[in-house]
C-alpha cells in the first residue's frame, strides 16, 4: 500500500468559507489512521472516519518554484562572474525578483538593477539584458499581505 500522506491518512479539502463566514480560510482534513479512535472493532462506526482538522497555509505552484530557483542559481553564477570573486565573497545586495516583477516596464526593471550593480567595476549590460529575458512571463511567489 502506497503512502497516502501526513499520519497515513488521505488529504480531503473542504470548500472555502463563504462571503461574510468568520472563518480563518481553506482547511484540509486528514483521515484518522486505521485502528485510530473511531475505527475498528470496539469503535463508533456509525459516523464514517474520524477526521482531524489540519490548516493549509500557503500553495506555490512547483513549476513556479523550480523557475525560481533555476534564475537564482544563474544570478549568483552571473554575479561571481562580474564580480570576479566566489559566492561568499559577493558584496551584499539582493536582487528582488517579486520587486522587478510589481514594476511598471523593463526600463525601470533595469534601472534599480544597474543602482543595484553600482560597484560592480565590469559591465553590466550583458546580465541586466538576461535577467530581464529570464523574469518575463514569471509570476511572483510572494503571498498578498492582509491588512
Amino acid at each position: 500500500m502506497a503512502d497516502s500522506g501526513p499520519a497515513g491518512g488521505a488529504a480531503l479539502a473542504a470548500p472555502a468559507p463563504g462571503p461574510g463566514s468568520s472563518g480563518p480560510g481553506p482547511r484540509v482534513y486528514f483521515q484518522s489512521p486505521p485502528g485510530a479512535a473511531g475505527e475498528g472493532p470496539g469503535g463508533a462506526d456509525d459516523e464514517g472516519p474520524v477526521r482531524r482538522q489540519g490548516k493549509v497555509t500557503v500553495k506555490y505552484d512547483r513549476k513556479e518554484l523550480r523557475k525560481r530557483l533555476n534564475l537564482e542559481e544563474w544570478i549568483l553564477e552571473q554575479l561571481t562572474r562580474l564580480y570576479d570573486c566566489q559566492e561568499e565573497e559577493i558584496p551584499e545586495l539582493e536582487i528582488d525578483v517579486d520587486e522587478l516583477l510589481d514594476m511598471e516596464s523593463d526600463d525601470t526593471r533595469a534601472a534599480r538593477v544597474k543602482e543595484l550593480l553600482v560597484d560592480c567595476y565590469k559591465p553590466t549590460e550583458a546580465f541586466i539584458s538576461g535577467l530581464l529575458d529570464k523574469i518575463r512571463g514569471m509570476q511572483k511567489l510572494s503571498t498578498p499581505q492582509k491588512k
